[in-house]
């Protein structure tokens, strides 16, 4: 352990909710300079503790010390004060804001005059922004950056305060590549000014990456804390899921069928370039690229999001002109989108409307609905897809992140989707409801469906697919079977040309 008083400790935390006990006599210190990975499954617990941690819930019962010394926290503004800053997976971030207005919300600069000093807040958050490299705006409005960018700017809001404890909830969950190594770059910055980092991630190779303890959480519960020197990826993974896990991946072998869907020179101004492939029935695609590179915006393209400037597009056999997404799930298309929270479910509504969303995109006269029946479909998909809850009527923004996204995969085998748009399927999801995700794709392609799969992680990308493209300046750039490419191939192609020069050349 390194040496001195814990900044932040917490005793035997317990926290109890109406019917459940999210927390039971939970132990977790934090020390200066010292990076402390969180880990666990969906529901093991890791929110609500962080949640107490900053302020945002009160515990029912156990102590926390800051310093040593006993404190209470009522309230977000609370854990501020005392240097507690977190950066969840749902930003807190202003979409028609600016990017500097969302830095500097907090401590906005103000002239002589009290008035709002733009000079000076652009200037330094752009000065901020440098640490990470990207060229970002200032003046850019939140709305308009990808959900990368996004996810840069709330790291950089909290770096500009004077943070003693950052708690960062699944930080890198959409940042492949540079965007990745930079932010292990400040993470390291920041161990040696002496902050103490709190790291959630369901990246398990991340822990030891940059990891100098770990504690596991499961069910509610303190499994282990350990230096990282002293664990192997084996025994985290039993630790977290309480039991051996033989595969981490799974995939079937599945003989195709026809061409299912065909794209030839699809091209959608600014987003999509000439692009060209075929997907076959009970075929995995899989899209390789760098954050950018047009893999979300191909998939929005052929859901009808974005109209097609050039190109055709055919859909079992028929071309097709998609004019919205109301076309392309009549055609027989689902869509899991990376932003599940904003874009693939409705976090007010219960689990059981959520599901009736899929039976009801479909119908074309959706007054003539038989209640009974469409709940009763809501009831034996989400049994299918295994979504722990306490009941249907339960409402989809308190459950985990594992199984909101088991609710939106729901809502489209209620739609009877025949092809599926997976974008970043299992970001932040846990590695035991992973697999269980991977076993679901497997029976639908088995039932003959078929899948486009987006996804940054690609061991995962490599293990599941059949054939996988990879994309580049909104470009597909490569082909390759999958059992026959490697990670270093997949990369090459994923590397815009320019920057490959650039880098050659210097």
């Amino acid at each position: 352990m390194r040496e001195g008083k814990p900044i932040l400790e917490m005793r035997q935390i317990t926290k109890s909710f109406p019917g459940v006990r999210a927390l039971k006599k939970v132990d977790l210190a934090l020390r200066a300079g010292e990076v402390h990975c969180l880990v666990g499954e969906n529901g093991a617990g890791k929110s609500t503790l962080i949640k107490i941690m900053t302020g945002a819930h009160s515990m029912s019962s156990g102590e926390m010390l800051v310093n040593g010394t006993p404190r209470e926290l009522n309230s977000p503004q609370d854990g501020r004060k005392l240097g507690i800053r977190a950066i969840y997976q749902e930003l807190d971030l202003l979409p028609t804001l600016s990017v500097a207005e969302n830095i500097f919300m907090e401590d906005v600069p103000k002239t002589k005059l009290g008035l709002v000093d733009w000079s000076t807040m652009n200037r330094r958050a752009g000065e901020l922004l440098g640490m990470f490299k990207v060229e970002i705006s200032p003046h850019s409005l939140i709305k308009d950056l990808t959900v990368a960018e996004q996810q840069i700017v709330a790291i950089v809001k909290a770096l500009s305060q004077d943070s003693k404890v950052l708690i960062m909830d699944e930080p890198s969950a959409v940042l492949t590549g540079s965007e990745l190594e930079r932010l292990f770059g400040i993470i390291e910055e920041l161990r040696k000014q002496g902050v103490a980092i709190v790291y959630i991630t369901h990246r398990l190779i991340e822990v030891f990456e940059i990891g100098d303890i770990v504690t596991v959480l499961r069910d509610g519960e303190n499994i282990v804390t350990e230096r990282i020197e002293a664990v192997t990826m084996e025994k985290l993974i039993q630790w977290m899921v309480g039991r051996e896990m033989d595969e981490q991946f799974y995939k079937e072998t599945v003989e195709l069928g026809d061409v299912v869907l065909e794209a030839k020179n699809l091209s959608v101004e600014g987003l999509v370039k000439d692009v060209t492939f075929q997907l076959r029935e009970g075929e995995i695609l899989g899209l390789a690229g760098l954050v950018g590179a047009g893999r979300t915006e191909l998939l929005k393209s052929l859901f009808g999001q974005y109209q097609v400037d050039s190109g055709s597009l055919t859909i079992f056999g028929e071309e097709s002109r998609l004019k919205s997404p109301r076309d392309a799930i009549a055609k027989g298309l689902g869509f899991v989108p990376e932003d599940r929270k904003n874009e693939g479910a409705v976090l007010c509504r219960s689990i059981e409307e959520n599901i009736s969303l899929g039976v009801l995109a479909k119908r074309k006269f959706k007054f003539l609905v038989h209640f009974p029946t469409l709940f009763k479909t809501a009831v034996e998909l989400a049994t299918y897809v295994k979504i722990r809850c306490h009941s249907l009527t339960q409402e989809v923004v308190t459950l985990s992140g594992g199984n909101q996204q088991k609710t939106v995969l729901a809502k489209w085998l209620a739609s009877e989707s025949k092809i599926l748009l997976l974008d970043e399927p299992t970001r932040g999801i846990d590695v035991g409801s992973k697999l269980e995700f991977y076993k679901f794709m497997a029976e639908l392609v088995r039932n003959k469906k078929s899948i486009i799969l987006v996804s940054s992680e690609l061991p995962e990308l490599m293990a599941l697919s059949d054939r996988i493209l990879v994309m580049s300046n909104s470009r597909i750039r490569k082909e390759f079977m999958a059992d026959e490419a490697t990670q270093e191939q997949i990369l090459e192609h994923a590397i815009p040309q320019e920057l490959r020069e650039s880098t050659s050349a210097s």
